[in-house]
């Protein structure tokens, strides 16, 4: 946004108060008998305790099907007679598990109902957090030299408590998102800024209605329309008005940095109002998220931390990249070898593409790829930018002439991709990493893009399971930065787990 931040005051300036009658909005805004009904949220209170029920049930059971498995089954070998221990002996265990488990549940968030949590983070949190109920259990019961103390028992216990609770939550993530779409349980939502931060946000938004947002519009600090089908319901003098009229339910502050008095001033008047205010930081606020704090003799200093990917770290990453890449290419060797044979009877030229692109320290290599389009693809695209549909240095478009019968069905699965295995085996790319840009896309980066080029590029990453290719390409890199400064071995798993159901999906793979 263009427009500089009004006043210099640090203190914020107060909005004005609602009137005891609304007044009327601009006639961007939406009448008030346009305005849905309130729907009742539903309880905090209630949805945590059914929470609690369904994950006690759930422990419970994965805990007798554990002792099933082992005395009655016999898995993990049979059990000799003396050595049988009755259910009931296991009752006290049972109960001191399910206390233990909640509580870690409860100590790594997973009663928090955040909306925005994504799947497999839940399921992380509930493997971590029934780990340390289960062994912190089981140490407790050898050292006591309690007679039901099965270690098979109990690491059946930690398996099925995991795969019960995971799906018992999976229903209750079912349910809840089949009522929001429905119009139950929705968060009706004010977003406060009119700029590309704000739209995509809301964007986003109006993407994933199992997440119970409801976005009324948004507030503007200049004069503009309505963006697409958000409405523009007034100025950030009219904050109070707005959210009395449209029933705001939260609001989601998405400012640039400089705008400190406005900030605050929202963040005072929702803190007043009793509403729930959310901020989103601009990429500046993001690109100093690894700053260090040190002082001399009381003097304040700053640094920035290192990239996370470096050291013994950079040796995990490498070490998970040969040991998937390897075994991936074993197994779908039969798959590779039908492609291509596809890709031979379906139009003439090679099996593989190969494409200069820009690795690690803006080293290039070539890139290879099931070829998906005819020939000549290179040598035309300049006459096809009248159909790009990406922004910034990348070209995209769901109307790609070039793109083979077979190259769309390789690409709407993202088949092509496959030959990066070897490009990964080679140490040239990386399992998960920013996407590799053409040398002429690096031609036209700005300084601050070339940061993404800091590591090897992936075969995913971040983005890809965020959106793909219907993301901006200054998104593209924000989320690029994100990952190089925040990553972990834990990261590059969700990622990957994360890719699978991206790909099913095929939205913006074209």
């Amino acid at each position: 946004m263009d427009t500089p931040p009004v006043g210099t005051a640090d203190a914020p300036a107060p909005l004005a108060p609602a009137p005891a009658a609304p007044a009327a909005l601009p006639a961007s805004a939406a009448a008030p008998g346009a305005v849905p009904p309130r729907r009742r949220l539903l309880s905090p209170v209630l949805v945590r305790l059914a929470m609690l029920l369904v994950d006690a049930a759930a422990i419970n059971l994965a805990f007798f099907l554990a002792y099933y498995a082992r005395y009655v089954l016999g898995v993990g070998g049979e059990v000799a007679d003396e050595n049988f221990v009755e259910y009931p002996d296991y009752w006290p265990i049972q109960l001191a598990l399910v206390l233990l488990v909640l509580g870690a549940f409860h100590l790594r968030g997973l009663y928090k109902l955040a909306r925005g949590t994504s799947w497999i983070d839940e399921v992380v949190s509930v493997g971590v957090g029934s780990f340390i109920g289960v062994w912190a259990l089981f140490t407790v019961v050898s050292l006591i030299r309690y007679p039901a103390n099965s270690r098979l028992t109990f690491i059946f216990a930690w398996v099925l408590i995991v795969a019960v609770v995971a799906l018992g939550r999976t229903l209750v993530r079912a349910l809840r998102g089949l009522a929001r779409r429905h119009g139950l349980d929705l968060v009706r939502v004010l977003v406060v800024g009119d700029n590309p931060t704000s739209r995509m946000l809301m964007q986003s938004i109006a993407a994933q209605p199992h997440l119970g947002y409801q976005v009324a519009g948004f507030v503007h600090l200049t004069p503009t329309g309505d963006f697409g089908r958000f409405k523009a319901l007034g100025t950030l003098d009219q904050l109070p008005t707005i959210c009395q009229q449209h029933q705001i339910d939260e609001v989601i502050i998405a400012l640039p940095a400089a705008f400190h008095r406005e900030v605050l001033a929202v963040r005072d008047h929702c803190q007043r109002s009793g509403l729930r205010f959310k901020l989103v930081p601009d990429r500046y606020e993001l690109s100093l998220n690894r700053v260090e704090l040190d002082a001399i003799n009381g003097i304040p200093l700053l640094s920035v931390r290192e990239a996370a990917i470096h050291g013994w770290n950079l040796f995990l990453k490498r070490a998970l990249d040969v040991a998937i890449a390897g075994a991936a290419l074993l197994l779908l060797a039969p798959l590779l070898g039908a492609i291509a044979l596809a890709i031979r009877l379906d139009s003439p030229g090679p099996i593989l593409f190969r494409q200069r692109r820009v690795g690690r320290g803006e080293t290039t290599f070539d890139l290879l790829k099931f070829r998906s389009m005819h020939q000549d693809a290179e040598r035309i695209v300049h006459e096809l930018m009248a159909i790009n549909e990406a922004t910034g240095p990348l070209f995209k478009s769901r109307r790609d002439p070039r793109v083979t019968r077979v190259g769309r069905v390789l690409r709407r699965w993202s088949l092509d991709e496959l030959p990066q295995l070897w490009n990964v085996l080679r140490g040239e790319m990386s399992l998960v990493g920013p996407r590799p840009p053409l040398p002429r896309e690096v031609a036209q980066y700005e300084p601050y893009h070339r940061r993404r080029l800091s590591v090897a590029p992936g075969l995913t990453g971040l983005w890809q399971v965020s959106g793909r290719s219907e993301l901006s390409f200054d998104e593209m890199v924000e989320m690029d930065i994100y990952y190089i400064e925040n990553w972990s071995l834990g990261l590059d798993l969700r990622i990957l787990l994360r890719t699978i159901p991206a790909v099913f999906r095929g939205r913006g793979a074209y």
